[in-house]
């Protein structure tokens, strides 16, 4: 029992321990305030930021996939990487050219046996039927083969090569790389592992222009790829790593070495036995020469971009027809190869007034030079240009017979002169014409100003750059030979602009006809053109050129004689002839009515029905002569006495002589020599009768 303190009583006591108990006890904790507001939960603002997430992703998903669609259509797959080959024919039907790559039909993986298949699993991507287009390990060992001495290997997998090379530039990049990976998982998704192989073996390049597994089957062993043997899939599979260096044709032995290296590989798949490898012997080639047409022409080159445009994608060969006419085309290449152009180069493009290119030929040898003078070269088309300034006079309300001064130019700073250094006086448009007065053609120039001309020209046809000066009226602006033929074939037909074409047309329906931007020169235009055309032939500057029927055209030569054309129609033909030098420099004795328009004459009297001159014209050409020789060479020995030689200021001499009794004139100039009787002194008068 506890000890009481003496003087303290019981309940004294008893209420001291409870002071000291409540001294020690913690304090009552207050009354519990009212309840707090509680702040904003965070989970609403993580599901919209989630939901916003999902929205954001879809979208990507959307735009990536409207962005495949557009750029990695499934379909283009299907398609050759390379423009397959064209065989262009004539007009006949005759093969004439073959251009592109050789392109067969698409394999089937069904169809193939499996050592096949699996020859370019092994050696390309093992896991082919395994991985999602991508394959980590593939490119884990790749990296590892690369940092070793295993040389140089790819980590990309067939679905990768065929994305690469079927949508894919062939640039080196990262970028590059992640579109490669990502239209991989595209093509895995909507493909099966078949029809990627498929339209891989299709597409994928062996070298020597073959494209594809049966294209490059037939082509190196004349086989069908249903057909290969083992070592021939090896060797296939092998050229693909590196077709240029691997090309057994031009490396056997290294592709042989591929070949074996693949045999190991499908042996390490699995695929054969050891023993099977070692009992496979080396393929052997069986390539053979494929007969046809040249692979390239003049025609065809230019002919090809047309071709290509109409031919339809699809895979093996295709054929086109064309205009161009066999027998017009022989009898150019004849003419061209008999005429004596010593290091000078030609061109001729001859066409119907519709535009149609019957015959090309673009220079004396497609093999030594595939440059195409007819189509590609801008030269001055000299005196041949004088067509558009008579277009735009005639247009402006002159007629043939209106006057021009021929007389030369005495103030200004241009002063051109005649070709032949001769002046006529006051003579008529028609005249002019024949003659090629360039003082005249200047003049008129010059009066109708150059927006007549240069719309005369567009008009026409002529798209090439024109220069906006009085020697415009010269011809001094290159433009082509084929544009220029169109441009007279435009007069013959009486309507413009003449589209030249290497394909048939179909003929214009009404509709088409009422929106054709076809126009006429109008029948009095028409004519006087016509009339103006035929004056250098029937007297002037082209009597060379003259044919039993009714022809048209006009020459012309640029300074120094660098270029030498002639250019006309006769029947239902339109051809223009050039000569120069791929050099620029000066032609020795030809210009435009002697050499190209005996080329023109010779090409129509073969050409066209009834055109070749029996009978010889009066006044003989000067022969044929190799570049070099003197013009004098060409003149027969004469017996000349008491000769007035007249030479004059410009590049041409007159000779008065007699020849066997017989007084003549001998006229040498840019013209060629003519021959004419002298005009007898008249006699004196007989005695008055007495």
């Amino acid at each position: 029992m506890a000890e009481r303190t003496p003087g303290i009583s019981p309940f004294e006591a008893w209420d001291g321990e409870k002071d000291a108990a409540a001294a020690v006890a913690p304090a009552p904790a207050p009354p519990l305030a009212p309840d707090a507001p509680k702040g904003p939960s965070p989970w609403p603002t993580r599901m919209l930021w989630a939901k916003r997430g999902l929205w954001a992703a879809l979208l990507l998903f959307l735009a990536t996939f409207v962005w495949l669609a557009f750029t990695a259509p499934l379909s283009k797959s299907l398609e050759p990487i390379a423009p397959p080959e064209l065989t262009l024919l004539a007009s006949d039907g005759q093969p004439i050219a073959r251009n592109g790559a050789n392109i067969d039909a698409p394999v089937k993986a069904v169809d193939l046996p499996d050592h096949v298949k699996q020859a370019f699993i092994a050696i390309e991507d093992r896991r082919f039927y395994s991985h999602w287009g991508v394959d980590p390990r593939g490119v884990a060992r790749a990296f590892v083969n690369n940092m070793g001495e295993g040389g140089t290997q790819g980590g990309s997998t067939i679905t990768q090569q065929l994305a690469k090379i079927t949508f894919l530039t062939p640039e080196r990049s990262l970028s590059r790389k992640a579109r490669e990976m990502l239209i991989a998982f595209w093509l895995e998704t909507w493909l099966t592992k078949d029809e990627i192989l498929e339209r891989y073996l299709s597409n994928v390049y062996f070298g020597d222009n073959a494209y594809g597994l049966r294209a490059a089957s037939m082509h190196f062993f004349h086989r069908k790829p249903e057909r290969l043997t083992l070592s021939q899939a090896a060797m296939l599979a092998g050229m693909v790593q590196a077709p240029s260096r691997l090309n057994p044709t031009r490396n056997l032995k290294g592709a042989q070495a591929r070949a074996t290296r693949v045999l190991q590989a499908m042996v390490a798949a699995g695929f054969i036995t050891a023993d099977a490898a070692k009992a496979a012997r080396p393929a052997q080639l069986d390539v053979r020469p494929e007969p046809g047409p040249p692979t390239g022409t003049y025609f065809a080159d230019w002919a090809i971009a047309q071709a290509r445009a109409q031919a339809e994608e699809a895979y093996g060969k295709g054929e086109i027809t064309t205009t161009l006419d066999a027998r017009l085309q022989r009898i150019a290449r004849n003419v061209v190869a008999r005429a004596p152009l010593g290091e000078a180069q030609v061109a001729l493009v001859a066409m119907r007034p519709n535009g149609e290119v019957v015959a090309m030929i673009g220079g004396k040898s497609y093999k030594e030079s595939p440059f195409n003078r007819a189509t590609q070269a801008r030269r001055q088309p000299g005196s041949t240009f004088k067509l558009f300034v008579y277009l735009a006079a005639m247009r402006a309300g002159m007629t043939p017979d209106t006057t021009v001064s021929d007389t030369p130019f005495t103030q200004g700073a241009y002063r051109p002169k005649n070709a032949d250094g001769s002046y006529r006086g006051e003579i008529s448009l028609k005249q002019a014409f024949a003659k090629s007065s360039n003082v005249a053609a200047v003049r008129l120039y010059e009066k109708l100003g150059d927006k007549a001309v240069l719309q005369a020209a567009r008009d026409l046809g002529i798209r090439s750059p024109l220069a906006a000066d009085p020697s415009l009226a010269l011809g001094t602006s290159g433009v082509t030979l084929l544009e220029l033929t169109s441009a007279y074939a435009a007069i013959a037909a009486n309507s413009y602009p003449v589209d030249p074409h290497a394909l048939p047309k179909d003929a214009p329906g009404i509709l088409a006809r009422l929106w054709s931007p076809q126009r006429s020169l109008g029948g009095k235009v028409h004519q006087q053109m016509l009339d103006l055309l035929s004056a250098p032939i029937n007297g002037g500057t082209a009597r060379a050129a003259n044919l039993a029927v009714a022809a048209y055209g006009k020459t012309g030569t640029t300074q120094d004689n660098r270029d030498a054309l002639f250019v006309g129609f006769a029947g239902d033909l339109v051809v223009g002839v050039w000569i120069g030098r791929d050099d620029n420099q000066p032609l020795r004795g030809i210009h435009g009515g002697g050499l190209p328009a005996r080329i023109w004459r010779d090409f129509m009297s073969q050409a066209v029905a009834g055109a070749r001159v029996e009978a010889a014209p009066k006044e003989e050409e000067l022969p044929d002569l190799p570049l070099g020789n003197d013009i004098m060479e060409a003149l027969p020995p004469l017996d000349i006495r008491d000769a007035d030689i007249d030479l004059g200021a410009e590049p041409s001499a007159r000779l008065s002589t007699d020849i066997g009794g017989v007084s003549v004139d001998v006229k040498i100039n840019k013209d060629g020599v003519s021959v004419q009787p002298s005009n007898p002194a008249p006699s004196e008068p007989p005695p008055p009768p007495r």
